[in-house]
């Protein structure tokens, strides 16, 4: 019986195939990173300078539109109360006509997170532009966000209309 040498693991290896295994591993490694890194910070990170908020996770919670309070928002969004924070989404400003906008939504993507209808309201971010400052009209496109997160109930017609608002310091499309 003859016995056939095995070629050493160098010659069994090449580019091509180093290339496939980091591809694979870059398609699987970063999803689970990101979700990963989301549950352990709460989609919330302090930059020094501002609080980096990711706004699928901000909205991410049974809240009921009807009868909600704020004390049914997740403490930990409770928190931002007041402090600087950078968001990332999708403007929509349907009725901005104009090359600048003063009021929009933000919400993490229309496409993604609306098939079963509009966004709820914990999934929206109103945007206040203050009287002489100037951003551009961004409708439907992606755009990161600074300004001060205000969390607060507003209700219209026995409804919660709003529950988080932001006072917008600057836009910068994506």
């Amino acid at each position: 019986m003859e016995t056939v040498a095995k070629a050493p693991l160098s010659s069994r290896i090449n580019f091509r195939m180093l290339a496939f295994f980091g591809v694979l591993l870059l398609m699987i490694g970063y999803p689970v990173y990101l979700y990963v890194d989301s549950a352990v910070h709460g989609g919330i990170k302090n930059q020094g300078a501002y609080i980096e908020v990711d706004l699928k996770s901000m909205g991410n919670f049974p809240f009921d539109g009807d009868n909600g309070t704020v004390a049914d928002v997740p403490t930990r969004y409770r928190e931002l109360d007041g402090k600087r924070i950078q968001l990332v989404g999708e403007v929509y400003a349907p009725n901005e006509a104009g090359e600048k906008m003063t009021r929009f939504e933000l919400v993490y993507s229309i496409a993604k997170c609306c098939f079963g209808g509009p966004p709820k309201v914990q999934e929206r971010v109103f945007a206040i532009v203050p009287p002489g400052k100037d951003v551009p009209n961004l409708h439907m496109s992606f755009a990161k966000v600074t300004g001060t997160l205000h969390v607060k109930v507003i209700k219209e017609d026995a409804k919660v209309s709003s529950l988080y608002t932001l006072d917008v310091e600057s836009v910068e499309p994506i």
